[in-house]
């Protein structure tokens, strides 16, 4: 794509006005949809790993914080209970992950050269990809919810709480599809895929309060919990967490929608072809 492409598109954009980018919006997120309804075992892989947790692990451990109160129950509660937000979401960043891949892989057949040559600015076709990453992401965490309901683990998400919930959701499932789109941005090649996942996945996950209350990493290495008090998934655990039961979340949302606005700037940054997309796709994956 040309540096001037993207000034050349303002004119058509202009003529065509707002409906012609929500058509765009529309094209790219039913794509993702449709690609998505074909690959049952996309789901079901999704579902695996959190339901195992659920069912195996959490049962294991369904005393383990015993008799103490943790914010925001009003009471103790087992394992389970305290464990579900929390692998919610674990399908939010792994679906956020699995899109990085997705665009890694889409850089690399040249389908993203093709997407953003189209007459649009670059920000709003990310930004399309993006409500494709979160909209899926969202979906397979319900699925996990109805499915944790049957084997004995109930959210409140039918409750008034419940909106506010769905809400903070969304909003996780838009900030970790954008750490994922940020994330596409630096790696070349799909061979190098895994082993970057693996420094950012299981440390966010692990290094959170997704398995265990913020009080516990304190007890146990100070650097775990300093850790997972900078970690933009602890937030978006808590903030769900506290959704659900109508409290109040604090900083959490401010930290999950200002790291969404960063990694979604940055991303888009990264893929100017002058900057990060340009000269990725010349090293990784063919030629321009």
């Amino acid at each position: 794509m040309k540096p001037d492409s993207a000034a050349a598109a303002s004119p058509v954009v202009a003529r065509r006005g707002i409906p012609h980018a929500l058509r765009a919006l529309q094209a790219i997120v039913m794509r993702e949809v449709i690609k998505f309804s074909q690959q049952t075992g996309r789901l079901l892989s999704a579902l695996v790993r959190p339901l195992l947790w659920l069912a195996v692990f959490a049962a294991g451990l369904h005393d383990v914080l015993g008799n103490a109160v943790v914010a925001p129950y009003d009471a103790a509660v087992p394992y389970d209970v305290y464990v579900a937000p929390g692998l919610v979401g674990m399908v939010l960043l792994f679906n956020g992950m699995q899109s990085s891949l997705a665009m890694v892989y889409d850089r690399e057949m040249g389908l993203m050269r093709l997407l953003l040559t189209a007459p649009l600015p670059r920000a709003w076709l990310l930004f399309a990809k993006l409500c494709a990453t979160a909209l899926l992401s969202v979906v397979q965490a319900l699925a996990f919810v109805a499915i944790a309901a049957l084997i004995g683990t109930h959210l409140p998400v039918l409750s008034l709480a419940g909106l506010h919930a769905l809400f903070a959701l969304v909003c996780s499932a838009l900030m970790l599809g954008a750490l994922g789109l940020l994330l596409s941005v630096h790696i070349k090649q799909l061979e190098n895929f895994a082993g970057t996942m693996n420094f950012v996945i299981f440390p966010m996950y692990f290094m959170s309060t997704a398995l265990y209350p913020l009080w516990k990493l304190q007890s146990g290495a100070g650097w775990v919990y300093q850790a997972a008090r900078c970690n933009p998934f602890t937030y978006a655990v808590e903030w769900i967490r506290f959704a659900l039961y109508g409290k109040d979340p604090g900083l959490a949302p401010w930290v999950v929608l200002g790291s969404l606005v960063i990694f979604f700037g940055v991303a888009c940054w990264g893929y100017d072809p002058q900057r990060g997309f340009g000269g990725l796709t010349k090293r990784g994956g063919g030629g321009s």
